[in-house]
């Protein structure tokens, strides 16, 4: 069984965006545009909307229009939008705007005033609506009219894509789409990523996605457990900044965004929280200030997409077995098991892999780690002597020196096998890498007083360990 969700990203170690100029973090404006796109029964809507408006706990009211989110959305286009247009382009501050296609072709005043301050206008689907229940085949409808009526509304195609209200199909739609330079229907991390599988086991061009966020977002406004006031949004906002400036000196730059409405932010109780922020930005010297297809742009030119080399969790069983069924000493049944579990993108790493082998270690009978202990050599005893161990045994016994012995050395060694196997009923294991003959003597001496019990545990404890370095030889 595959599992689709992505919990690992970058893991311990994300790459360093290199943004232009050294900035420490890159802060990108969105400004959502949603107004004459929302749900509305003059739109064909089966109900009005009920979604981020100063109306708490709004409900859609089926076959009415709702005379009061109607004029709330409104203001968003007549007030809102213009009061943003001012500050951002009085302080040369480029933005992204997600528009809904169908919220553009009823506002061409404003797709000016966007074109002429330079915006990006991505595309925020074709109207703003749940698309949760929507069946692949009507989203798939609805993407390819949100760019035919975005393209004729603004006379380009938009090369950034963002539903919002997404489905589980809505990525792979869009990549199944193509012709966009980045998705940002995710929020599961601070730094672009390239997707090249949809999670659905079907393959797909590689996108990269740009995540966006749902908490530096004036939408809490419109939420129960939100801001209820301006001043907390722009502490947000900063402790927000300040965290990630602070860890971008650290050497570990990230992205920050800020998602914005009209009809949200637009209110002036709320205004000069956002005019404060972005002066609280622009007083900070290792700042970018980027439209999002600028990130798209500087990240495909700084890390291109590169095809993983291997990837365990989307290999056929033949091929995983194969490829990992010698990772513990002759014993691919760890890795027939292994990959029946809930494997993912997680275990397509040695770390990741490591555990699900382990896991099948550890639960399997005490005949069956038995089996995994005897089936591993003695240190420089008769297999290696015969050059008859595996390449992976072979390797590791010679980094030790163990294959360069004295003749006293290798008697000293063929006593203490002897002696060990006699006494627990199996060999002396021990990863060698990073130690000597000396180390390794040492370390037979001290275990050959050791229980049986306390042995057996020993004993596996090395088999796990000697298989995380196997894997680190093939995986990342």
């Amino acid at each position: 069984m595959r599992y689709v969700r992505d919990m690992r990203g970058y893991g311990a170690n994300p790459p360093d965006p290199k943004w232009p100029g050294g900035a420490n973090v890159a802060v990108q404006f969105v400004v959502n545009y949603e107004e004459g796109g929302e749900n509305c029964i003059l739109h064909g809507d089966k109900a009005s909307e009920a979604f981020l408006s100063e109306i708490t706990g709004a409900q859609p009211w089926p076959g009415l229009r709702h005379w009061n989110m109607e004029s709330i959305y409104e203001y968003g286009s007549r007030v809102g939008f213009w009061r943003l247009h001012r500050l951002f382009t009085g302080q040369n501050v480029p933005v992204t705007v997600y528009g809904v296609a169908a919220a553009l072709a009823r506002s061409p005043d404003q797709v000016a005033a966007m074109q002429a301050a330079g915006w990006e206008i991505a595309s925020h689907g074709l109207k703003w609506i749940d698309y949760r229940d929507h069946s692949p085949e009507d989203e798939r409808r609805d993407i390819k009219e949100a760019i035919r009526l975005h393209t004729e509304v603004t006379g380009q195609r938009p090369t950034g894509w963002y539903t919002g209200r997404s489905s589980e199909n809505t990525v792979p739609l869009v990549a199944e789409a193509g012709g966009f330079a980045y998705c940002s229907d995710t929020y599961d991390d601070e730094l672009p990523y390239w997707l090249d599988h949809d999670g659905h086991g079907h393959a797909m061009e590689p996108l990269l996605i740009i995540p966006y966020t749902l908490d530096v977002n004036d939408m809490r406004f419109g939420i129960q457990a939100g801001f209820s006031n301006g001043e907390q949004f722009f502490t947000y906002m900063k402790d927000t900044f300040d965290t990630l400036y602070e860890e971008g000196k650290d050497g570990r730059p990230r992205m920050m965004t800020v998602g914005l409405h009209c009809r949200l932010i637009g209110r002036p109780g709320r205004f000069g929280a956002l005019k404060r922020f972005i002066e609280y930005v622009k007083s900070h010297d290792k700042v970018w200030l980027p439209r999002r297809i600028d990130i798209a742009d500087h990240w495909r030119a700084t890390h291109p997409y590169k095809a993983p080399a291997l990837r365990p969790s989307t290999m056929e069983f033949e091929d995983f077995v194969h490829r990992f069924g010698g990772v513990f000493e002759h014993s691919p049944w760890i890795a027939e098991r292994a990959y029946e579990l809930e494997l993912g993108r997680s275990h397509d790493t040695a770390t990741g892999l490591h555990n699900a082998l382990c896991r099948v270690f550890r639960s399997a009978s005490e005949a069956e780690k038995l089996s995994v202990l005897k089936a591993h050599p003695d240190l420089a005893g008769r297999l290696a002597a015969a050059k008859r161990l595996t390449p992976e045994s072979a390797k590791e016994q010679a980094s030790a020196g163990l294959d360069a012995l004295t003749d006293a050395e290798r008697e000293l060694f063929t006593k203490l096998n002897a002696a060990y196997v006699t006494t627990f009923g199996f060999p002396f294991i021990i990863s060698v890498k990073g130690r000597g003959k000396d180390d390794i003597l040492h370390e037979f001496e001290k275990r050959i007083g050791n229980s049986r019990p306390q042995e057996f545990a020993t004993a596996c404890a090395q088999v796990e360990r000697i298989a995380l370095l196997r894997l680190k030889d093939i995986l990342p």
